[in-house]
């Protein structure tokens, strides 16, 4: 694991972990499309402005082999950037928000948060563990300053 050297100028990073359910197993084709961009746009969250780290499987690439939890079809996507600016901007203004657009052909409705965004110390690697801990608090708890989501974002940071 690699930390980027963009330093924070308030010495925290943000956090954020999101999870999703695929319709199909991974090698089927009607999920191909996410699976195929995979590689691509981690390149491009890896090369992003305020881009710190992202989970991958031991032998690097990805993270989608990583088991959370004991339903195989959940997969996990956690990294550290900067700070919201940053994160928004890879999310919202790069060939990332064209994979998101199709999310719904390829993952199911889990009804509840898929995704929480939390504070960290500059330097520091969530575990995933953490992660889904932070992911199970919001849902249980609503926003706050342990968990939050783009949404309620700006009233955790400032």
């Amino acid at each position: 694991m690699t930390l980027g050297n963009r330093p924070s100028p308030d010495k925290r990073s943000l956090a954020q972990i999101n999870v999703a359910r695929l319709r199909f197993p991974e090698g089927d084709p009607r999920v191909a499309g996410f699976f195929d961009n995979l590689d691509r746009i981690n390149a491009i969250a890896d090369a992003s402005d305020g881009f710190v780290w992202r989970l991958q499987e031991e032998d690097g690439g990805n993270a989608t082999g990583i088991q959370v939890t004991p339903d195989p079809m959940l997969i996990v996507n956690m990294s550290v950037w900067r700070d919201i600016k940053a994160l928004r901007a890879f999310v919202y203004r790069t060939d990332h928000a064209k994979i998101v657009a199709q999310r719904h052909d390829w993952f199911e409705p889990l009804g509840e948060a898929h995704q929480a965004l939390w504070l960290v110390d500059e330097g520091t690697l969530p575990r995933v563990e953490q992660g889904m801990s932070r992911l199970a608090f919001l849902r249980k708890h609503g926003p706050s300053e342990k968990a939050f989501d783009f949404q309620t974002a700006s009233q955790f940071l400032g």
